[in-house]
């Protein structure tokens, strides 16, 4: 019997009160969706009592989960009430290693919007036709380097750096020390125990380095003219120039977090959703125009965020169970995008759907990801300059996964080119 099915039947037999979806290593074995399935036929809202996390609630069919993500005014996303991750520690931590992390994200409007709208001109569509030309420049030169026949990891030869570069575009930093960002962003993420950081303390050093570079950036553009890269933004508009330091460190490692995990794993996502299903990649080599459908898919189908969290401002009723006020709510994605009852044949991978983007993988309602446009557009252009120079991309050995709940992502990709 392989593990596969030993998990399957677990899945299947254990106690509807035990499953607990917020176990990492569920993710790191790429098995979690065998609970999915279970809960959203069984008990699609589904109260958890014990995890690592305290209690939660589980709302995994996509219908429900819209109903959570648009009514903002019952379901909370405030730091100060937990704010948008199942594990409070990741974002509010306090005593030994504490740092909290306000950012628009984590806020409810007013101060939501109001910060949001202060970086939103870097995704105005005349900005995202301004860097096409430097996206393509880019990933033409990285392909271009590759070597074919030899096997490597896509993960770091092509994935982390094509998002890290663009980061450092997007918010003008030195580029030469880009991988900085990479490493920044595994560490927002990250709890002791998932092999980013062995402890709260260590999490915390490297977050105050990250907050004294980017401090050193703030000064220099805060008296500076105006700039269009995303630090200069936050120093010149009035609704986020008054930050404080923690506030300022929050939204920017929001921004390196939102602008490198989701398109970084949908990157190396798709690479392994078209070695598994080759009769796809035909379908895209026979009519390249296809595209266009396909780089939704890529993203509804790899999820790259599983996960998002509310707290419930007030009592309030969802799929016939009542959910309390200071109950906390977490959204999983992941499910939602596997939901029979909306998406047909949800566990296929399927490039030419007649709906390709009705996913959830960017949220929706006033939380909607900000830069869900350049993360399509980048995927295109890579899928685009990808089609002409190999004939295929092999994974030749399992990927390994990321250990977290909150980035369905992947530590390697070992990848062999035919040309």
């Amino acid at each position: 019997m392989t593990i596969e099915t030993l998990e399957l039947d677990k899945a299947r037999s254990m106690p509807l009160d035990k499953i607990d979806v917020s176990d990492p290593d569920l993710y790191y074995r790429d098995t979690v969706c065998d609970y999915f399935k279970r809960l959203r036929e069984e008990d699609p809202v589904h109260y958890c009592a014990e995890s690592a996390y305290g209690p939660y609630w589980s709302i995994t069919k996509y219908n429900d989960i819209m109903h959570v993500d648009t009514n903002h005014q019952i379901f909370s996303s405030e730091a100060g009430l937990g704010g948008i991750v199942i594990d409070d520690n990741i974002q509010n931590r306090d005593g030994d290693g504490g740092v909290k992390l306000p950012n628009f994200i984590a806020m409810d409007p007013p101060r939501h919007d109001e910060q949001r709208k202060a970086v939103s001109p870097i995704v105005a569509p005349s900005n995202l036709a301004r860097l096409e030309g430097t996206i393509r420049e880019r990933i033409v030169h990285v392909l271009d380097g590759l070597p074919v026949g030899e096997t490597f990891d896509w993960v770091d030869r092509v994935s982390i750096e094509l998002t890290t570069q663009m980061l450092a575009t997007l918010l003008d930093f030195p580029f030469e020390e880009r991988r900085k960002l990479t490493r920044w962003s595994d560490v927002t993420t990250a709890a002791p125990g998932g092999g980013i950081v062995d402890s709260w303390d260590q999490r915390m050093q490297e977050l105050l380095e990250c907050a004294g570079y980017f401090q050193k950036l703030w000064n220099e553009r805060v008296n500076a003219d105006p700039k269009p890269d995303l630090i200069s933004m936050l120093a010149h508009s009035p609704a986020t120039r008054n930050m404080t330091p923690e506030e300022y460190l929050g939204n920017v490692l929001l921004l390196i977090v939102g602008g490198n995990d989701t398109t970084r794993n949908s990157m190396s996502g798709g690479v392994l959703a078209f070695h598994e299903n080759p009769g796809e990649l035909a379908k895209l080599r026979a009519d390249p125009e296809l595209v266009h459908s396909a780089v939704p898919e890529i993203i509804r189908w790899q999820t790259p965020l599983p996960h998002m969290r509310r707290t419930a401002l007030a009592d309030t009723e969802l799929g016939g169970k009542t959910i309390r006020k200071g109950d906390k709510v977490v959204m999983w994605y992941l499910s939602g995008n596997r939901d029979e009852e909306v998406i047909e044949s949800p566990e296929s991978f399927i490039i030419d759907r007649a709906r390709p983007r009705q996913h959830l993988s960017f949220g929706f309602g006033i939380h909607r990801c900000v830069g869900n446009r350049l993360a399509e557009l980048q995927l295109r252009i890579l899928w685009e300059e990808i089609l002409p120079r190999f004939k295929r991309l092999e994974v030749t050995a399992e990927p390994e996964r990321v250990r977290s709940n909150f980035v369905r992502g992947y530590a390697t990709l070992p990848v062999r080119l035919h040309a």
